[in-house]
Parts: structure tokens; sequence; C-alpha cells
């Protein structure tokens, strides 16, 4: 079946009086890291072409593999306490603080830190730069803290309406019903919105593997050329590693923060 189709197959079957029926089957559901796999290896193996797996494997599938991931072990064997929008995709894993002036202070300490906030604004530039990622209440896909983050490559969780914090609090938060302190470890998924308060393991990108080989099958069929958005010197080295061809778009109201 698989080679009729062409894909990895989800098979539905019985066995009645020692004789195996097939009821149906389909394409199989896939992990972001499993439909690059499974393209790649299709190609090698002569069972599809390179057009066909660069199709098969989606634009928000890629995104994912390209920013840190929370190990996928950690997280079967924990438990999110809220889950907010994915607003930028990636992993922060650091210590709740409630500024952007204890941010700036927690990186200048070597410590890694999450931004918690009502909402962001331009002022908080520099906390959501110096943090691992950031976490608001407020917002969504398209609010600041969501606009800044993915410019900057950093995780963020926007419009968490289980979190519960007061203007201008700075120690302390309640995020559905349990109260969160300055200091505390937590942890986001940018990818599904989730959020745990503990700290999990981090699994770091390799665009060497699998996805460089899709990435490159791509290039031989694309015909735009592919632009940064990057506000700083960091962002600029990051997307040129990812393949990028150079910076078209910075927005300059960020030097002033």
């Amino acid at each position: 079946l698989e080679n009729h189709y062409h894909d990895m197959q989800d098979i539905e079957f019985t066995i009645q009086n020692n004789k195996l029926w097939i009821l149906q089957t389909r394409n199989g559901k896939r992990t972001a890291n499993a439909a690059v796999r499974m393209a790649v290896e299709m190609v090698q193996e002569g069972l599809i072409d390179k057009k066909t797996a660069v199709l098969r494997v989606s634009a928000d599938q890629i995104e994912k593999l390209l920013h840190d991931q929370l190990d996928p072990k950690a997280i079967k064997a924990a438990q999110h306490v809220a889950k907010g929008l994915p607003a930028s995709p990636g992993a922060a894993v650091g210590q709740i603080v409630f500024t952007s002036e204890d941010a700036a202070k927690w990186k200048e300490e070597g410590k890694k830190c999450v931004l918690v906030r009502l909402e962001t604004s331009p002022e908080d530039i520099g906390g959501m730069e110096a943090s691992e990622g950031t976490l608001t209440a407020r917002g969504g896909m398209t609010s600041h803290a969501a606009v800044v983050a993915r410019g900057m490559n950093k995780c963020c969780v926007s419009g968490c309406s289980a979190l519960e914090i007061k203007h201008g609090a700075t120690k302390s938060a309640v995020i559905n019903g349990k109260t969160i302190r300055y200091g505390d470890w937590i942890s986001l998924d940018g990818s599904t919105g989730k959020v745990y308060l503990e700290k999990l393991p981090v699994v770091k990108p390799d665009v060497k593997g699998g996805v460089g080989t899709l990435l490159g099958y791509a290039d031989s069929f694309r015909k735009l050329g592919v632009l940064a958005n990057a506000d700083t010197p960091k962002d600029a080295r990051v997307a040129r590693s990812l393949g990028a061809e150079g910076i078209g778009l910075t927005r300059t109201e960020h030097m002033f923060f």
C-alpha cells in the first residue's frame, strides 16, 4: 500500500475466522521531524521525486524545526498548567521576571529568565532581548509581543487568559489558580502555546540533517529570494546561518530602547 500511494499509511484491519480483512487506509499523520525524515528517505529510495518531497512538508513544520524545542520525551512526562497562543515558535526555559529591568539585570549576571507581562510595549524591547522568551496575559498573534518576538527569533506565548497579573506587579502573579513568583522556573512551548511550571530540557535545531537536505531540494525549485527580518546583529547572523540571502527589513525604532 505504501509503494502504491507513495506515502506512509495508517491502515485499519481486522482478522475474522483466521482471515485478514483490510478495512481502510489513509495517509498517516506525522510530526514535523517525522515529515522531513520520511520525505527525504522516500526520495533516497526512489519512491517520490524531490519536488513532491518539498510539497509534502508544510512551511509551518519547517519553521518549527528551525527553532529550539522542548525535549519531546520531557513533554510527555510533564503537565502543562495553561495554554495561550503560539505567537512565536521555539522554546523558552528560565526563571520568571516581571520587568524588563530585571530581565536585563539577570542577563548581565549570566542567568536565564522568561519575561512575564500583562502585555508588552516598545519600552520592553530590551527585556525581551535579554530574556529567553515572553509570556503575556493579553494580546494575539499580531500583538506587540508576538511581532517583536518573531523578529527576534524568540519564543513567545501571548493571550494566556489563565494568567492573572496585576498592573505593575514585580514579584508574583497567578496562573490557573497557582501562584508563580519571581525566580520560579517556567518553560514555554512557542509551537503549541503550552506553559509548564518546571525546568524542561531544550533540544537545539539541526539544519545539517534532513532539514538541510530538504531545504536544498527547495532551492532548486524556488523562484524567489529569501531576505530576513532582523533588528540586531545577532538576528542578522542567525538569519544568514539559516540561509537568508540578506536583510530585507530592519525596524529602526528598536535602536532607541
